[in-house]
């Protein structure tokens, strides 16, 4: 969910420039689905370990909101980590909560005193006033820093104070303040590597805002620097480049464009896998895994997946979700499904994973239905309803959407409870396939020798002079054609 905006109004006047964008106007932007997660397996302190910033905030809100049963340790992971920053706003509104959800586990009543009980914590209003007054001191500092070096005209300074007044407006929560310094810093890059941490810097801001058609827009213009474009191979340009496939990963997740979200994970750098501000590592294996599961087919899946020795690596990190891919490849479909719902409580409280979890739990099940009644011309429903731990009137709704939908090629004999393959003449099909092939053959031999012919005898058209003055006659190319034609 969006953190509150703590807006300080000590800057001096705002100069003139283009955002690329509005984030509130961001049609990918959906609310959250209302739901509640009651039976998680995850390890919050660690969960929270994986991520730095707003984003540690941000994620264990999420987890807040929707698991009653980790409540309260998320909020009071979330509270002891904000007071590490500025933002005074979130703190309150964190410690309100906080006191909520205790009073809630306990069965409190209302009117008791906030400080009665040890489980309750104290609002620490000497930190939030003092916080309050170094965060208006700090931003009277770098604005007076900004004007000076713009008096001064040194690029290079007044890149650095945007980028300051940029970290310190996002330390604060100020997520729109923060954009528009870094946006602001772009006039004033002189090299490549400036751009890309220009670009970097929008990116997380975006992403925290969720306006992924901005991510987009400035991972683009970061992977178009040409010199990063040829430090690709090396370290360096490795990092950036996995950075900025993450991020492209969650914008095209977010616009539910699954397939192209897994290449994007899938091109991932294990060993420079480092953005704590936006995703873990695990979290590239289980987007990338999913993602990769309901898209690709088999084959793609074997080359671009399983035989991955980079892909691999982050696999490693999440044992279930490996052995999905792995059972899935299999043909195990049974074991593959029943994994999945032990996890699925988990992926839900993902908050960038949560809302399409259903979709792509679909697209898996659907393809592994297909999978599974491609080698047969007849299957017994009885069966498949077992091998996919199902009745066999769900089942058979599900087959029925997709022979709708043409994804398979069959009809369903619901007295005896048998699919059907559709007949399909293999003699005929064969044969027309061989005569569109020869005579697709005929016509490139056809063109073949008469364009030999026309080399042969040199038959050629000359290109007309550029000269406006000539007349259309000699204009006109000559042609000669020799008495052999």
């Amino acid at each position: 969910m969006p953190l509150p905006v703590q807006v300080f109004n000590f800057q001096g006047p705002v100069e003139p420039m283009q955002i690329d964008g509005d984030p509130q106007d961001d049609q990918q932007n959906e609310p959250h689905i209302n739901y509640v997660v009651e039976n998680p397996s995850l390890d919050l302190e660690q969960y929270a370990s994986s991520y730095g910033g707003l984003m540690r905030i941000e994620r264990l809100q999420f987890v807040a909101e929707h698991c009653p049963q980790l409540r309260t340790e998320a909020l009071k992971l979330a509270l002891s980590f904000v007071q590490r920053t500025f933002n005074v706003d979130v703190y309150e509104e964190l410690h309100r909560k906080l006191v909520e959800a205790i009073r809630e586990g306990q069965g409190a009543v209302e009117d008791a005193p906030e400080g009665s009980g040890e489980d309750f914590p104290t609002l620490d209003a000497a930190w939030a006033e003092s916080t309050r007054k170094k965060a208006l001191l700090k931003l009277e500092k770098l604005d007076t820093d900004l004007k000076n070096y713009k008096g001064n005209s040194i690029k290079e300074s007044i890149r650095r104070g945007h980028d300051d007044l940029g970290d310190h407006y996002l330390d604060c929560g100020d997520l729109s303040n923060a954009l528009k310094c870094y946006s602001r810093a772009r006039d004033y890059c002189t090299s490549a590597k400036h751009v890309v941490n220009m670009c970097l810097n929008v990116i997380k801001v975006s992403v925290y805002l969720q306006n992924w058609s901005h991510v987009l827009s400035y991972v683009t213009k970061a992977e178009s620097t040409p010199e990063i474009a040829e430090q690709r191979g090396e370290r360096d340009g490795q990092a950036i480049c996995t950075k900025l496939k993450c991020a492209a990963g969650l914008a095209e997740l977010a616009s539910r464009k699954y397939k192209q979200a897994a290449k994007c994970f899938l091109s991932a750098s294990f060993e420079h896998c480092d953005f704590p501000e936006l995703l873990s590592p695990s979290n590239v294996a289980v987007y990338g895994g999913l993602c990769a599961l309901a898209t690709f087919d088999r084959r793609e899946l074997q080359k671009n997946v399983i035989s991955s020795s980079s892909f691999k690596l982050f696999l490693e990190l999440e044992p279930q979700v490996r052995e999905i891919i792995f059972t899935f490849y299999e043909s195990k479909y049974a074991s593959c499904l029943q994994i999945m719902d032990t996890v699925r409580d988990n992926l839900l409280l993902d908050m960038y994973l949560a809302p399409h979890v259903p979709a792509l739990y679909a697209q898996i099940r659907s393809r592994a239905l297909i999978q599974y009644f491609s080698p047969y011309v007849s299957a017994d429903m009885g069966k498949m309803a077992v091998a996919f731990n199902t009745s066999l009137p769900a089942l058979e709704d599900e087959l029925t959407r997709l022979i709708l939908d043409g994804t398979i090629s069959a009809r369903i004999d619901s007295h005896s409870k048998i699919l059907h393959a559709r007949d399909v003449d293999q003699r005929s099909s064969t044969f027309e396939r061989s005569l569109q092939t020869g005579r697709e053959f005929q016509r490139r031999a056809t063109a073949t020798i008469l364009r030999a012919a026309v080399l042969r005898n040199q038959i050629h058209v000359k290109c007309p002079p550029r000269d406006g003055g000539q007349e259309l006659g000699a204009a006109i190319s000559q042609t000669r054609v020799s008495t052999n034609v």
